[in-house]
């Protein structure tokens, strides 16, 4: 059996800055960094919107800094994922993904959350070159460019009036003959110009040679009067919603109706005491790199202050 006073479950922005804020303060961490190393953030290409990288910087540089960094204080960081936990039992118990035990008197969830996807082959052979699933993250790249965006809610409708402000068009493919979002987001998006909503549309495929050229759609798919055609496109960004990773704790930790780990106020602190949650697993809304770190830093200082009492009683 192997033990740790903290473990950080998960990597990325809010796991790696957890581990260099856990280990400056000499609790010797151990990171899981689990199937995808890095996170979510790797799935891009550049990071414009980083604090303190005014040229940018490479996704994968920006992780592996922030991991360098981390082991760099005494993280003990393991390529492995949690298979399961038991947070009833203390100190807390983990096996890994290898089959070996853990035993934690702290854990931190940074499990982040996963873009939902149509299903089709081309989202993956064009991620990073059109297609992606954060326009905050990548609308940058599309100024005066023509993009379209996937999806009918709330989420959809922000992302495509934000991208109408950098692109020169943008089409909104919404698979129903309706938008699902809010009537102040659908007014927007209809009063918007450079919108165009292109209603009872399906996307079945992307082309292009070295990128994203254009998406072969289907108007009233099934219908008689069923029509396909090609859309010229240089980006192609999903907005179905993202999946929290929290299944493995939901047994425990209390979460909302989307699966997402809910915390208590400004803090990183869930309904088990020692166990805290940090970036995109416990977060909805946002979903930034500089906002998973900084509640990846609440949550080492949580975890900090945890153990010290804990030491005291």
């Amino acid at each position: 059996m192997n033990h740790t006073k903290l473990l950080i479950i998960g990597s990325g922005p809010a796991g790696y800055t957890a581990g260099i804020y856990a280990g400056r303060a000499g609790l010797q961490p151990t990171l899981l960094e689990g199937m995808q190393p890095g996170g979510q953030l790797t799935i891009t290409t550049e990071v414009e919107n980083f604090p303190g990288f005014p040229e940018g910087v490479d996704a994968n540089e920006l992780m592996d800094g922030m991991r360098r960094q981390a082991e760099r204080f005494g993280t003990q960081i393991l390529p492995n994922a949690a298979a399961s936990v038991n947070l009833d039992h203390r100190p807390f118990q983990v096996t890994l993904d290898d089959g070996s035990d853990w035993t934690a008197d702290s854990i931190i969830v940074a499990t982040g959350a996963s873009a939902k996807y149509l299903g089709l082959s081309d989202e993956q052979k064009y991620m990073g070159r059109g297609v992606s699933a954060c326009a905050t993250c990548d609308g940058f790249f599309y100024r005066k460019k023509t993009v379209a965006v996937v999806g009918g809610g709330d989420t959809a409708c922000e992302e495509a009036s934000y991208l109408a402000g950098l692109a020169s068009k943008v089409y909104l493919i919404v698979r129903k003959p309706y938008l699902r979002a809010s009537k102040i987001m659908q007014q927007r998006v209809m009063e918007n110009e450079k919108i165009e909503v292109l209603f009872e549309t399906n996307t079945v495929g992307l082309f292009g040679a070295d990128g994203v050229e254009g998406a072969h759609l289907v108007f009233r798919k099934g219908e008689s009067d069923e029509r396909r055609y090609d859309l010229p496109i240089d980006g192609f960004f999903l907005a179905i919603g993202h999946h929290p990773n929290s299944e493995l704790f939901s047994p425990w930790l209390q979460t909302n109706d989307e699966g997402y780990i809910q915390t208590e106020g400004d803090t990183p602190c869930t309904n088990v005491p020692g166990v805290f949650a940090a970036g995109d697993v416990a977060d909805a809304r946002y979903r930034q790199a500089v906002i998973a770190a900084g509640s990846g830093a609440k949550a080492a200082m949580e975890a900090e202050k945890y153990l010290g009492e804990k030491v005291k009683s």
